[in-house]
């Protein structure tokens, strides 16, 4: 076999190499773009159930604040999950219910035996997207009447 035959049998087993190596580039990149996108998705989830959480502190400590300068009716305040509240409550629940999507809460009022202290537990859950999984934001705090 002369050196030009031989050179041309290379170039034919060669042929379409090139081809093969950019479509797999393709391939390797679709993946690639395919965990960037879901990990982007998984990023936008988190970040709104983290906004939601924020929500419901911030709405369980507003309640704390009011519940604090209205001492002598605390047990006005509390409601049990799914109920309808009373008039001193319903303000902040209606509020919280057009905050938080398919929102529960429950407000316990407990007064310890023996001391001016109170616990106070409220828990507000959410679901973010309907049949889908849902969140509860637990809080306990004691108020005390100052002698």
């Amino acid at each position: 076999m002369t050196r030009l035959s031989t050179m041309l049998v290379r170039r034919r087993t060669q042929r379409g190499v090139a081809l093969l190596e950019a479509l797999l580039a393709v391939v390797l990149l679709g993946i690639g773009l395919i965990g960037t996108l879901a990990l982007q998705t998984r990023s936008v989830a988190a970040l709104s159930e983290a906004g939601l959480r924020a929500e419901a502190t911030i709405a369980a400590n507003e309640l704390l604040g009011v519940m604090n300068t209205d001492q002598a009716r605390l047990a006005d305040y509390a409601v049990a999950r799914n109920a309808n509240p009373g008039a001193r409550l319903k303000p902040w629940h209606d509020a919280v219910k057009s905050h938080l999507p398919g929102a529960t809460i429950e407000v316990t009022v407990t007064p310890a035996a023996g001391t001016t202290r109170t616990a106070v537990g409220i828990s507000i859950g959410w679901q973010r997207i309907s049949g889908g999984e849902g969140n509860v934001h637990e809080i306990t705090s004691y108020l005390s009447q100052s002698e």
